[in-house]
């Protein structure tokens, strides 16, 4: 619902400037009555449309229902005394903002027909005067019927997205403290037991340093041993946090695909697997922001996600089916397209983008990377 001070509807296809000129009209309409007393009742009658308008938006209840209420007589009064149909479209507007559905389709179907029946009266009433306007007439009857539906499908869709990222943030809390929780089980099972061990062996080596040099000098060895066995250990933990697993981020795209109600299917050879840690990193997290752009700003119904092994690199495309296409996403580059690029950059790999009807995204990263046998990677 909007707040209670936007008595200038948002989103509509027109500016403030028009709907200033829809405030400003029904006084021109009044003006031009040549009674005083149908002045005066129509200045009364405008005053009151605003207030109620202005206080349905921050009512709840019943009060709102009573508010549109008064603001629909006197729309209708408007119309058929001064011929001013307008205020409708403030109706509209809303009628467009109301969550809920039963509410909506209530107040909408009201509106619409005694929109309807008012106008055609209007004709009827006053003829001269509403062919001269009918063009305008004409659209805010459009707007009555088309206004209301567009608002409320826009709302519904912000409250999805509103939900989805809520949906995407407990996720990526709940891996932040689960991969907490496999940290700290880790590093207690790696370090923990080999810990202990020193503080035992420091011990009976401080004892028999005296009693029995030799052996204390075995003690020593061991805790040495023990030591490097540790610090390898710990070195191999922190090296595989620091890897972004392609698997991982897979399941964690179908999360988001599930969650935004879209189907995903994946292709993985798999022989993949024996990729190289640094491109496996770089393509989990460009698979991550090519999804993320799928989910805000394609309006796709499937994706798919190919990832496979050439003679000379390796390959992933992510399509879709969506509203996007290549030249739309290449004349407004957002963010996510420039952090793949970015990241493709450091193994000198290249972003492609294709399509008509939905975007194909085609991430090459070429065949120049080795892994030694040590684990570390190296560029030829």
């Amino acid at each position: 619902m909007q707040n209670w001070y936007h008595i200038f509807p948002k989103n509509t296809g027109l500016s403030a400037f028009a709907w200033v000129v829809f405030c400003l009209l029904p006084f021109y309409f009044i003006i031009r009555s040549s009674s005083l007393l149908e002045v005066g009742i129509g200045i009364v009658l405008i005053v009151c449309f605003f207030t109620t308008y202005r206080l349905s938006f921050i009512k709840k209840g019943w009060t709102v229902y009573f508010s549109v209420s008064i603001q629909m007589a006197i729309s209708i009064g408007m119309t058929l005394y001064f011929g001013y149909v307008y205020f409708s479209l403030f109706l509209a507007f809303f009628i467009g903002n109301l969550e809920s559905k039963n509410g909506f389709i209530t107040l909408y179907v009201i509106h619409l027909v005694s929109t309807i029946s008012a106008v055609s009266l209007g004709f009827y009433i006053q003829s001269t005067l509403f062919l001269s306007q009918l063009p305008f007439i004409a659209i805010t009857v459009f707007g009555v019927i088309l206004l209301p539906f567009t608002l409320y499908n826009r709302n519904k869709q912000d409250k999805l997205e509103h939900q989805l990222e809520d949906a995407n943030r407990k996720i990526s809390q709940l891996m932040v403290i689960k991969e907490r929780q496999r940290i700290a089980r880790d590093l207690h099972d790696t370090l923990g037991q080999k810990l202990s061990l020193i503080g035992l062996k420091s011990d009976l080596a401080g004892k028999l340093v005296t009693i029995d040099p030799q052996s204390a000098k075995n003690e020593l060895q061991d805790i040495n041993q023990t030591a490097r066995t540790a610090l390898k250990e710990v070195r191999d933990l922190v090296s595989e946090m620091k890897r972004v697993k392609l698997k991982e981020e897979i399941i964690h795209a179908r999360q988001m695909m599930d969650a935004a109600q879209m189907q995903l299917h994946t292709d993985i050879n798999a022989d993949f697997i024996k990729t190289p840690i640094l491109v496996e990193n770089v393509l989990s997290m460009c698979l991550k922001e090519a999804v993320t752009n799928v989910v805000k700003h394609s309006y796709a119904t499937d994706c798919y996600i190919n990832v496979h092994q050439t003679a000379s690199a390796w390959m992933m495309e992510i399509k879709d089916n969506g509203v996007g296409n290549a030249k739309m996403l290449q004349d407004n580059e957002g963010n996510g397209l420039r952090g793949i690029k970015e990241r493709l950059e450091f193994v000198n790999g290249n972003l492609e983008i294709t399509g008509t009807k939905g975007t194909v995204l085609t991430i090459r990263i070429p065949n120049v990377i080795k892994q030694s046998e040590t684990g570390e990677e190296k560029v030829e």
